[in-house]
C-alpha cells in the first residue's frame, strides 16, 4: 500500500473551550442568579442548578484540567494496566491559553497545522440536562451563554475558528429568537443537544411538526446544525437499574457506559427521519459530532427492515434522508468505514476532541489510528467535508472535486 497523503488542510470538526467562571451567570437575568451557583464541596468545586448539584464535569471552573489526550490509551483500547481514567490522567495542569480565547487558539491551530475548528463549549453540555425540569430557566441560561461566548471568542473569529453558540428548543418561539439573535451576530453554526426536550406540552421529540416553524426558519437560513454529544439524557433510566452515584463520565461503572452508549444520537436522528423533519425540510444540514459511528450500521439496517414492513410511514427511504441530510464524525479511534458505507464519503467529518482529555493531543496524531485513504479521500475526511457542511470553499485543488453533491430537493 502506498505510503499515507498527510498535507491536506486540516479543519477540525470537534474542538472545544474551556468557560471562564462566569460563563453561565454573566449575562444571567437577576431573577434567575440563584439559581446557578458554584459550590465548594470539600476540596472540589461544583455546579450547582436549581439546588441541584451535578458532577458531571469534574471541575467546572477549568483552572486545573487533564492533560489533551491523557485518557488516549483508553479509548485506544491499550489500557492493558487495567487503570480507571482519573489514575490514566496524571496530575492536572492549567488550562492552556489556547482553550480559553480565539487569539491563543489562533496560534495553536497554527502550531498544529489545523486551517479551520468547530469550537464547542464544554460546560454548556450539562445545562439543559440539569435545568430540564424548569424550560424558562433552561432559556436564560442558555441565552446567557451565548452572550458570553459572543463577548469572548465571537462566533466566527478570522473564518478559522467557528464557535457554536447553542439552541434550545423548549420552546419554539424562544428557539426561533435565539436563533434570529444568533444569526444577527454572525454564527455561522449552532449547536442542538441530541435528545427529548422539555416544554409546554411536557417531554416531546423536537422533530415533531409543532417545532416546523423554527426548523422552516434554520433551512431558510442555511444554517447548519451540531448535534454534538452532551449530558446524556438516558443518566436517569440507567439510575434505576445502579446508584447513581456519580454522574462524573471519569468513575463511570462498567454497566453505565455499555447502557448509555450513544443511543440518544441513533434516537435523535431516528426522531428527525420518523418524524418528518427531513422530509419536510430536504435542505436541511446535520452533522453527528462525538458521538462516534458505532450506531450507524444497525441504524441502517433496522431502518431497511422497517421500511419493508411499514413504507407507507415513510415518504421516501430513510436511508435516501440519511446520505442526503446527515454528516458523521466518528470517533478518532473508530471506524471511517462505519460512515462511509452508509452514508457516503463526502458525508464524514475528522474530528480530534482536542483539548479534552478523550481526545487526541494533537489532531495529527490521528495517523496512528487512521485507515488507509488516497489523496482525494484524505482531503474529503481532513476538512473538504467539513467546509462543505460549512457551506465554504473546499481546499482540494483538483477540478474534479470542486463541485460539492448536491442536496436532493435544493
Amino acid at each position: 500500500m502506498a505510503e499515507q497523503f498527510r498535507d491536506a488542510p486540516i479543519f477540525d470538526a470537534d474542538q472545544h473551550m474551556y468557560e471562564t467562571g462566569d460563563a453561565l451567570t454573566k449575562f444571567l437575568p437577576e431573577r434567575y442568579r440563584r439559581a446557578v451557583q458554584y459550590a465548594q464541596i470539600g476540596r472540589q468545586t461544583r455546579v450547582v442548578i436549581n439546588n441541584r448539584v451535578t458532577d458531571f464535569i469534574p471541575n467546572p471552573t477549568f483552572e486545573r484540567v487533564a492533560a489533551p489526550g491523557a485518557h488516549e490509551k483508553f479509548f485506544a483500547g491499550e489500557n492493558t494496566e487495567g487503570l480507571t481514567l482519573r489514575e490514566m490522567q496524571g496530575k492536572a495542569i492549567e488550562a492552556p491559553a489556547a482553550t480559553r480565547n480565539p487569539e491563543d487558539r489562533i496560534a495553536e491551530l497554527d502550531r498544529q497545522g489545523v486551517v479551520e475548528a468547530l469550537n464547542y463549549p464544554t460546560l454548556g453540555s450539562l445545562v439543559e440536562h440539569s435545568s430540564a425540569d424548569d424550560p424558562q430557566l433552561t432559556l436564560a441560561i442558555i441565552h446567557a451563554l451565548n452572550e458570553w461566548i459572543l463577548e469572548h471568542w465571537t462566533y466566527n473569529f478570522d473564518n478559522r475558528v467557528f464557535s457554536t453558540p447553542i439552541i434550545n428548543l423548549s420552546e419554539v418561539d424562544a428557539a426561533q429568537r435565539e436563533l434570529e439573535y444568533i444569526l444577527a451576530n454572525g454564527a455561522k453554526v449552532a449547536l442542538i443537544k441530541p435528545g427529548p426536550v422539555n416544554g409546554l406540552h411536557g417531554w416531546r421529540s423536537p422533530a415533531l411538526p409543532e417545532f416546523d416553524p423554527f426548523w422552516r426558519d434554520v433551512e431558510a437560513a442555511g444554517l447548519p446544525i451540531v448535534l454534538h454529544a452532551s449530558f446524556p439524557p438516558l443518566d436517569d433510566y440507567v439510575g434505576k437499574w445502579e446508584p447513581p452515584y456519580t454522574q462524573n463520565f471519569m468513575t463511570q461503572s462498567a454497566f453505565r457506559w455499555m447502557v448509555l452508549g450513544h443511543r440518544e444520537i441513533a434516537d435523535m436522528i431516528t426522531a428527525l427521519i420518523c418524524h418528518g423533519t427531513l422530509t419536510r425540510f430536504p435542505r436541511l444540514r446535520i452533522a453527528s459530532v462525538e458521538n462516534g459511528s458505532s450506531w450507524i450500521f444497525p441504524l441502517f439496517h433496522d431502518f431497511a427492515d422497517l421500511y419493508k414492513k411499514m413504507p407507507q410511514n415513510f415518504p421516501e427511504h430513510p436511508h435516501d434522508v440519511l446520505r442526503r441530510n446527515i454528516w458523521v464524525s466518528p470517533f478518532w479511534e473508530g471506524c471511517v468505514s462505519d460512515v462511509v458505507e452508509t452514508v457516503g464519503w463526502d458525508r464524514v467529518l475528522f474530528g480530534s476532541d482536542y483539548p479534552h482529555p478523550e481526545g487526541l493531543a494533537e489532531p495529527k496524531g490521528f495517523w496512528k489510528y487512521a485507515e488507509g485513504m488516497d489523496r482525494r479521500r484524505t482531503y474529503d475526511f481532513m476538512g473538504d467535508n467539513a467546509r462543505r457542511f460549512m457551506g465554504l470553499p473546499i481546499a482540494n485543488p483538483d477540478p474534479e472535486a470542486a463541485k460539492p453533491p448536491a442536496l436532493a430537493g435544493a
